[in-house]
């Protein structure tokens, strides 16, 4: 369970963490791929943690000498207008001199069976679907085996793996044994680290999975380290009723070390019709994770649940954080260079849910805009769509919420 406000704009009670072998076959599509907002993330290698660097072109690895044939970036996501720069952890992967290829040229290669293989057997994993953008609807969840030291996906910006509205798209449990139990504190392990980049997740769809409590439309991830860059999410849902789960897009549960998830240059929905829809948390959710989200974008997802958290008597639970729930004890979200717009909150934080139980945690937006994200039950008065308990306010460093 995790803490939550009430109906009234105070009262959080204390909380706590949460507590298939892949095989398919499908088929690929091509299609016009979704285009929103668009913006030039960070790209190249850079696997350390925390120092902030310049954001380079996300390209830049594909077009080194000796590199494979892969399709070229050809949309961006984030926000347009951040121009923040992004922390070494939060830069694409270096993709130059991948693992394994999926597609030979043409869309035929480029199915979810061979999705699903890749992603179990791990590495830098990239795609060669030719010059088009093209769909892979997956029959099946592509599962991260734990045994895997380092999981990098890139669809260089034609490529959009989708749950055909029925499934999760990608699942990553260091704590689910049938995955590979690896060690005996598969809470806090470092591996696998597991990267998405230049792709698009859509119509994923995690409504009645009980793993890990529910939540993760799109991607649910425990343990190890995870990163989104340049990636879109759109239409993704999980169970609209519940008081804790969450995440239509994103539900993440343990990091490594207590390091952050990096989300930079992402777009979560991005117009109307667009947006994720789950109980709390209609782009990202989590408890006891800390986030460092930078030049990106959410708009039009929504928390639909209802009751909060607890659940009041008589009600399913849910309805907070329009875009982002977060909960549990010392943990941080830092959102840079990012617009938060048009989210909506049943409950309480139509933009953003933060509830430090231990009111140890801290919520600072740097040079973002956050407007037009109604909370319909409680906020946090002079944080319009916020709703915060933690320690002291929260920090607006050149930003505005409204």
């Amino acid at each position: 369970m995790a803490a939550a406000a009430g109906a009234a704009l105070v009262g959080a009670l204390t909380g706590c963490g949460s507590g298939g072998s892949p095989a398919a076959s499908g088929t690929a599509v091509t299609t016009q791929a979704s285009t929103a907002s668009s913006a030039s993330p960070a790209g190249g290698s850079g696997p350390s943690i925390g120092s902030a660097v310049a954001t380079p072109s996300p390209t830049a690895s594909a077009t080194r000498r000796g590199a494979p044939r892969t399709p070229a970036v050809t949309q961006q996501a984030g926000n347009p207008q951040g121009h923040e720069p992004v922390p070494a952890g939060g830069r694409a992967a270096d993709t130059s001199h991948p693992t394994r290829t999926i597609g030979h040229g043409t869309p035929a290669g480029c199915t979810s069976a061979a999705v699903v293989a890749a992603v179990a057997a791990g590495g830098v994993i990239t795609f060669d679907c030719g010059p088009r953008p093209v769909v892979i609807t997956l029959t099946t969840t592509a599962k991260v085996r734990n045994a895997s030291a380092r999981v990098v996906i890139d669809g260089g910006g034609l490529v959009t793996l989708s749950g055909g509205g029925r499934h999760r798209i990608l699942f990553m449990d260091t704590c689910d044994q049938a995955q590979g139990w690896t060690t005996s504190h598969c809470q806090d392990q470092s591996s696998p680290e597991l990267t998405v980049q230049n792709l698009t997740f859509a119509d994923g769809n995690a409504t009645g999975q009980t793993a890990e409590g529910g939540g993760g439309g799109a991607v649910l991830v425990r343990g190890g380290r995870f990163k989104a860059v340049n990636t879109r999410f759109v239409r993704n849902r999980c169970d609209s009723t519940g008081p804790d789960l969450g995440g239509a897009a994103i539900r993440v549960l343990d990091q490594y070390h207590g390091l952050p998830v990096y989300i930079t240059g992402s777009t979560f929905g991005g117009a109307p019709g667009q947006g994720g829809s789950c109980s709390n948390g209609g782009a990202l959710s989590s408890i006891g994770v800390s986030w460092v989200i930078t030049n990106s974008l959410f708009s039009y997802n929504s928390a639909i649940g209802s009751g909060a958290n607890p659940a009041r008597s008589g009600t399913p639970g849910g309805g907070s954080g329009g875009a982002v729930y977060t909960d549990g004890n010392r943990y941080t979200v830092r959102i840079a260079g990012s617009l938060i717009t048009r989210n909506d909150a049943r409950e309480g934080g139509g933009a953003v849910f933060f509830v430090s139980n231990d009111r140890t945690g801290t919520l600072t937006f740097v040079r973002s805009t956050g407007r037009g994200n109604p909370s319909h039950g409680f906020a946090t008065a002079g944080y319009p769509g916020v709703f915060f308990l933690g320690a002291g306010r929260p920090v607006l460093d050149g930003a505005s919420l409204g």
